[in-house]
């Protein structure tokens, strides 16, 4: 049995020793070398693809990184499964595409438009995931 003395001196050497491994955790995970959102690589075009995926509401249905909506695939890695020549052919197209009955809304994005979104999507697609190379939701699988 420990002391009042002994169990405050235990508290707050414990305290201490915790508090410090906190901010050397909160360093650590701050430093450059641990930077994971290659936000170096961030372009007006990818900006302005960031702005029309917003301001068009596609996480609305699509997610990003896991996060939005379940009801179409996951975008993550798009460009890369798919290739950007397909993914600028369904931006631009101006009839509304319809695969495994989901419909998707024919925007009819200009190239410039489309371009801008893809810029956006690489630069989503460059992120370090930590090893997760895809994150899909069970409720929207893409089927390849």
């Amino acid at each position: 049995m420990l002391s009042k003395k002994q169990a405050r001196a235990f508290f707050l050497g414990g305290t201490l020793v915790t508090f410090l491994i906190f901010i050397g955790l909160t360093v650590y995970s701050l430093s450059e070398a641990q930077d994971q959102s290659n936000y170096k690589d961030i372009t007006e075009q990818v900006v302005r693809g960031k702005h029309l995926w917003e301001s068009n509401n596609c996480m609305g249905c699509h997610t990003l990184l896991g996060e939005g909506g379940y009801y179409a695939p996951e975008l993550t890695k798009v460009i890369e499964r798919r290739g950007e020549g397909y993914v600028k052919a369904l931006l631009m197209s101006p009839n509304p595409w319809a695969p495994n009955g989901r419909k998707m809304v024919a925007y009819g994005f200009s190239e410039d438009q489309a371009t801008d979104i893809i810029a956006f999507l690489k630069w989503i697609g460059n992120i370090d995931l930590n090893g997760f190379e895809r994150v899909v939701s069970p409720l929207a699988k893409d089927n390849n």
